[in-house]
């Protein structure tokens, strides 16, 4: 199924490791490969890296995601480390060399484990992860920095996220809290993804010092309402953006997106242009996308954000010829497992040529959990030559 953005996030399922990517991690780290070990009673760290070859690291940076060959790594950087002789510099270069727009590496328990064996440590204790990290420049931009996440027969006992993460030129310490959950089981020690829109002209980065910790004085870090405004796009690559568009629905290859349109863009430099071609690929006669968190959720994972602070969603929209008719445009409403706490939609709406402000009303809404941030559907009848129209300045307010 062809999708934008395609399982940022969607671990092993979804992404199959390359052997080049096995080839390039394999020696990486000088971790014994060593399965179904506790890290200690009483213990106070677990060291992922400090340095190459150190002997207490774990893990090994296998788990090479999306654009892999997008990806040049060396565990042996020994420019301005933090500490030790070395530090681990990540060169990325955007240029989508497998097509996915996103890439990144999970360092796993043993190597290229996507939860197809038995691995992992019981870390049970530890209360947080840390690590160092830089950017060679500053203003390079990590999409979400994991711990845990990876299913299969044998998956991670957690899975937590923090993102996104903008680096500066020096060293900064980040810590992911892990209070209160369930570390019995974990093959992802850590992990990171970017992706192209997020740094256009790719980026180089540092990281060391990765480690757990137990740390009795943290508490645990409940859900924050989220400040408005609460974009899901501003603009390609904007911080601010939330939520991905992978939900492809219904004739998914009758769509082509492109997040980085600079075709008379509402607001900044970029907007979203959508093409429904109504060729009913998938026999469905109809289309659409969910903007999602993480990608592909369908209520499968409790990662909604709590956006009750929200008194409506407004976005721009303009079709390119004008009478492009959309059935219907929706906040929340995934089911599952983990549900959306609510929904709201507006629709058909006939687009105008010129850019017009749409607002869905979510005033007495329960919007503390949504994954599915924002979607659009249409169909063949009503588009019967198919449509193009252009979406802008996504926002929560």
């Amino acid at each position: 199924m062809k999708k934008l953005l395609t399982a940022v996030l969607a671990f092993a399922l979804l992404v199959p490791v390359m052997a080049v990517a096995e080839e390039k991690a394999a020696g990486t780290t000088g971790a014994v490969a060593v399965t179904g070990i506790a890290a200690g009673a009483g213990a106070k760290e677990f060291v992922i890296y400090l340095d190459k070859n150190a002997k207490d690291n774990h893990y090994i940076p296998s788990g090479w995601m999306g654009d892999y060959g997008d990806i040049k790594m060396n565990d042996q950087a020994a420019d301005n480390p933090h500490s030790g002789p070395t530090s681990i510099q990540f060169i990325y270069s955007g240029k989508r060399s497998q097509t996915q727009g996103w890439a990144g590496v999970y360092w796993q328990n043993p190597a290229n484990n996507w939860g197809n064996k038995k691995g992992g440590f019981d870390l049970t204790g530890m209360t947080k992860l840390t690590f160092w990290a830089r950017g060679a420049k500053g203003g390079e931009i990590l999409q979400k920095v994991m711990v845990g996440g990876i299913k299969g027969t044998y998956p991670d006992s957690l899975m937590v996220e923090m993102g996104p993460v903008e680096l500066t030129d020096t060293w900064k310490q980040y810590t992911v809290n892990l209070v209160g959950k369930d570390l019995t089981y974990v093959n992802g020690g850590f992990g990171w993804t970017t992706t192209a829109d997020l740094n256009p002209n790719g980026a180089t980065f540092y990281i060391d010092d990765i480690k757990f910790e137990a740390d009795t004085t943290l508490k645990p870090e409940g859900k924050k309402q989220q400040a408005m405004p609460f974009y899901i796009y501003a603009d390609r690559s904007s911080v601010s953006n939330h939520f991905i568009p992978s939900g492809w629905m219904g004739d998914y290859g009758d769509i082509k997106y492109d997040g980085a349109s600079k075709e008379d863009a509402y607001l900044g430099d970029t907007c979203i242009k959508i093409l429904y071609s109504g060729k009913a690929t998938q026999g469905a006669r109809w289309a659409g996308i969910f903007w999602q968190n993480p990608a592909n959720n369908w209520g499968t994972i409790d990662a909604g954000f709590d956006l009750s602070k929200a008194a409506k969603l407004t976005f721009w929209a303009k079709g390119a010829k004008g009478g492009e008719r959309i059935e219907e445009f929706k906040v929340g409403g995934i089911m599952g497992e983990y549900s959306d706490s609510d929904s709201a939609t507006i629709g058909p709406v006939i687009l105008n040529k010129e850019w017009t402000q749409y607002t869905i009303d979510l005033r007495g809404k329960d919007m503390s959990n949504i994954i599915g941030g924002f979607a659009w559907s249409t169909n063949v009848d009503n588009n019967p030559e198919g449509a193009t129209f252009y979406l802008d300045e996504i926002k929560f307010e």
